[in-house]
């Protein structure tokens, strides 16, 4: 049987849902949150038709990227109290439609599920990431798409090219060069994804980028070569590990449709 493994970005499908609610912070907007995103999770499986399946949330302690870059994610709005206290009803519902769900204490989601993107992959099988996390895009390959739930779209190769003008394995380095803001990563100042995308069409990677900075004239080579070294530090914050030992067994997260 050939795996085709749905990963869910499970806090990106929440808070999602949860935004889109009317009303104030509350019981009862959890409460629609928890029945809209049960909705929610049910389409993507009729959609999706998977093998295995499982929902991944971030843990709650600082992971490895705050040690090294103490402002990740500074200035994110945290999430409403009354949501946050409910993470182990979401589970429960998202269990009982046949969706096991994973966390670990110190790692982020986007690293676990790369980890487990990439061990399907390296066995042949398809992999589908949900979540409307552009960071995601960095996996895509032959085998791993990235599905946009909410607009029902794949961000596939030919997305990636179309949208950001690069090969998938250039964008850790355009991410390392614009910054990301979602996570506090600043970059390089004043380089935007066009300029980003021009740089490594023309030289590969940043490595080379950097490595011909003082040659570039203007505003834009001062910038690469006084930055250098801020663009090496968004490099490894913005490269998602797939190599973490999770000790996860693919059999238990087999989805059987219930």
């Amino acid at each position: 049987m050939k795996i085709k493994f749905l990963l869910i970005d499970a806090l990106n499908l929440i808070r999602r849902v949860y935004a889109a609610q009317p009303g104030t912070d509350g019981p009862g907007r959890v409460n629609d949150a928890l029945r809209t995103s049960v909705h929610s999770l049910q389409r993507a499986l009729r959609e999706c038709q998977p093998t295995h399946s499982i929902c991944v949330f971030d843990g709650h302690n600082p992971s490895w990227r705050h040690t090294l870059y103490p402002e990740y994610k500074a200035g994110r709005s945290p999430m409403p109290e009354d949501l946050n206290a409910q993470m182990d009803r979401f589970k429960d519902a998202f269990s009982e439609v046949g969706v096991r769900s994973v966390c670990f204490p110190t790692l982020e989601a986007d690293d676990i599920i790369a980890t487990l993107a990439g061990k399907v992959a390296s066995r042949n099988g398809t992999v589908i990431i949900l979540s409307t996390d552009k960071m995601f895009l960095q996996l895509v390959s032959d085998l791993i798409v990235v599905r946009d739930h909410f607009q029902r779209v794949d961000m596939d190769k030919t997305y990636v090219m179309g949208k950001l003008h690069v090969q998938p394995d250039q964008l850790v380095d355009l991410f390392a060069l614009t910054g990301y803001a979602t996570n506090n990563i600043t970059g390089v100042p004043t380089v935007g994804p066009k300029t980003a995308a021009k740089l490594l069409n023309e030289l590969e990677n940043l490595d080379n980028i950097l490595s011909v900075a003082y040659t570039i004239k203007g505003k834009l080579g001062e910038m690469l070569y006084k930055h250098a070294g801020e663009a090496r530090l968004s490099r490894s914050l913005v490269r998602l590990k797939d190599d973490i030992e999770l000790g996860l067994n693919l059999k238990s997260f087999r989805y059987t449709g219930q």
